[in-house]
C-alpha cells in the first residue's frame, strides 16, 4: 500500500468514526421505515400497548417501530411531534388525539406525507386512514350500567378525566349519560385535571370534602382511578362512596382485588399496539381491503370485578414481563 492508498483509508475510517459519534447510522439501518405511535400521556396504560408494538416490530424487523411519549399531554406538544415525524420522514405515524378539533390541520398535514391512523381516541374529522380502539359511547354504555349496578337506589356521582376536549371523554360521558338518563343517580359534575396527576388527586380530594353525601366516583382515564382510589382510602370512606373506573392500571386492579373498587372497564392497548402497527405494515405493503367502509377498527372491552380480578392480574403480569 502507498502512502496516498494509507491516507485515503485513513480518511474513509475517520469519516466513519465522525458518523457513528454523531449518531448515524449504517446505511442498512437508515433504510428501515419508521412506524411511530405517538400517545397522549405518560400511563401505564401505553406500558402495555408498548408490549404488543414490540410483537409486531420482532414479526416485521425490517420497520422501525417508535412510541413517542409527549413531554406535556397537550394538543400542542403533539403538534409538534408530528411536524418533527414529518421532518424525520415518519412513513406512518398511529396518534391518541388530544384535542382532534384543534390538531386537524395539524394530522392532514401529518396525513399529506405519511399513513395517519388514529387509536384510543379518534379524529374522524381529519384525513386518517382508520381509527383502531375502543367504541367509545359503547364503552361509556358499559360504565354507566357498572355506576346502576354500584348504587342501585341512585344517588350523587361525580366523574373524573384529563380533558374534555379529547372524543374519548366526551363519548364516555355521553355513553354514561345516556345509560343513566332513567336512573336516579346524580351526576353532579365532570372535573378535570390536564392530565396532571396531582391535580387529579386533588380534585378527587375536594370532591370528598365537599360532598358529605357523596355516593360515587367514575374516573375515566387511566390515571384517574388510582387517584381517585388513594384519596377514597386516605379519607376512610370505604364504605360510603364506590367507584368504578376505566382501565388496568395496577393500583386499579389492587381497589378491585380488596373491594374498594366495585370494577373497571378495560379496554385492550395491547391490541392498540399490534394492531396499528401490522395495519401500517399492511396498507404501506398495498394491502388496503382489511380497512373497513366505516374506517374504524374496534376493539372490545371488557368489565374486570371481584369475579375476575385475580385470573387478569396473572394475566397483567404475563404481558407486561419484560421481553
Amino acid at each position: 500500500m502507498n502512502r496516498r492508498q494509507f491516507n485515503a483509508n485513513l480518511a474513509a475510517a475517520s469519516l466513519a468514526a465522525a458518523a457513528l459519534a454523531a449518531g448515524v447510522r449504517p446505511a442498512a439501518a437508515q433504510q428501515k421505515k419508521l412506524l411511530a405511535f405517538v400517545v397522549n400521556v405518560s400511563a401505564d396504560f401505553w406500558t402495555i400497548a408498548r408490549r404488543g408494538i414490540e410483537k409486531a416490530n420482532k414479526e416485521h424487523p425490517e420497520f422501525e417501530m417508535q412510541m413517542i411519549i409527549p413531554a406535556q399531554a397537550s394538543a400542542a406538544d403533539q403538534r409538534r411531534i408530528l411536524d418533527e415525524l414529518i421532518a424525520r420522514q415518519a412513513a406512518g405515524i398511529a396518534i391518541s388525539a388530544i384535542n382532534p378539533a384543534s390538531s386537524t390541520d395539524a394530522l392532514n398535514r401529518a396525513a399529506s406525507q405519511a399513513l395517519l391512523f388514529t387509536t384510543d381516541s379518534d379524529a374522524p374529522a381529519s384525513n386518517r386512514v382508520v381509527y383502531i380502539g375502543t367504541d367509545n359511547v359503547d364503552a361509556g354504555r358499559v360504565a354507566g350500567a357498572q355506576m346502576k349496578k354500584a348504587l342501585p337506589k341512585g344517588g350523587k356521582a361525580m366523574m373524573f378525566v384529563g380533558t374534555m376536549d379529547a372524543d374519548n371523554a366526551r363519548e364516555r360521558v355521553q355513553g354514561i349519560r345516556e345509560t343513566l338518563k332513567d336512573s336516579n343517580i346524580e351526576i353532579l359534575d365532570v372535573r378535570t385535571d390536564d392530565s396532571d396527576f396531582a391535580r387529579a388527586k386533588r380534585n378527587a380530594e375536594d370532591t370528598l370534602s365537599r360532598y358529605a353525601d357523596l355516593g360515587l366516583m367514575v374516573g375515566l382515564w387511566a390515571y384517574n382511578t388510582p387517584q381517585i382510589y388513594q384519596a377514597v382510602k386516605q379519607a376512610g370512606r370505604e364504605k360510603t362512596v364506590k367507584i368504578v373506573g376505566f382501565d388496568e392500571d395496577a393500583l386499579t386492579l389492587r381497589g378491585v382485588a380488596d373491594g374498594t373498587i366495585d370494577s373497571t372497564v378495560v379496554q385492550q392497548p395491547f391490541e392498540f399496539g399490534y394492531q396499528s402497527m401490522k395495519g401500517m405494515v399492511r396498507y404501506l405493503g398495498g394491502d388496503k381491503a382489511w380497512v373497513p367502509a366505516n374506517k374504524q377498527i374496534i376493539v372490545p372491552t371488557r368489565v374486570i370485578d371481584s369475579s375476575n380480578v385475580a385470573e387478569f392480574q396473572a394475566f397483567m403480569k404475563q404481558i407486561l414481563r419484560p421481553s
